[in-house]
């Protein structure tokens, strides 16, 4: 069951988008706000910070690349970026820009609702727990959900069961994996390992 004080916020130009997530999410038991364009979310978020944000990719005016760009890499809350299957690069790049997760286009309301309420718990579980992780070179250069991601890969998880513990896609987690050894500059998932740990064997 949802948590009833969680509001989520949607944007997206079709209202039978809007309408239909906003259905299930109610039915759900979350307070929902949804928006036709990117402009009217941000404007609604500067009010309130709600507690999970729904953006479409291809909006007029400001697109969810834009709006994802306006609240930065720091935004505490998830954010999912909806996209058509052409879209899949753009929505790549957003999660390389600090989205949760990304949700392709035809979507069933009910795979919408299970990633949300995933989000969440794992957030709520996140809040609770400390990093197992120490300092390490380069760490700097990774964002917050690099870092869970990295800690899961350190610890063994695979790209599914890393993707269970936060609450998002395999295929996310690869985005990320792919990223965090770029960064790092890992050749491998051991020498991921090696970096991370290096600095606590010395």
């Amino acid at each position: 069951m949802a948590d009833h004080d969680a509001e989520i916020y949607i944007a997206d130009d079709d209202p039978a988008v809007r309408d239909a997530l906003r259905m299930v999410l109610e039915l759900e038991g979350y307070g929902v706000g949804a928006y036709p364009d990117g402009a009217a979310l941000l404007h609604a978020v500067r009010a309130r910070m709600p507690s999970c944000i729904i953006l479409d990719v291809h909006m007029p005016g400001r697109s969810g690349i834009d709006v994802l760009n306006e609240l930065g890499t720091k935004c505490p809350i998830p954010i999912f970026m909806i996209s058509g299957q052409g879209d899949i690069p753009m929505a790549v790049e957003a999660i390389k820009r600090g989205a949760h997760d990304f949700i392709e286009k035809p979507f069933d309301a009910e795979t919408v609702v299970g990633r949300i309420r995933d989000a969440l718990d794992a957030r709520a579980r996140n809040g609770a727990s400390h990093s197992t992780m120490g300092a390490f070179p380069g760490e700097e250069n990774l964002t917050p959900r690099e870092r869970e991601v990295l800690e899961r890969i350190a610890l063994g998880a695979s790209n599914k069961e890393a993707g269970r513990q936060l609450g998002i896609s395999p295929r996310t987690i690869e985005v990320h994996r792919a990223r965090i050894m770029e960064k790092l500059g890992a050749k491998n998932a051991a020498d991921l390992v090696r970096i991370v740990y290096a600095e606590r064997r010395a």
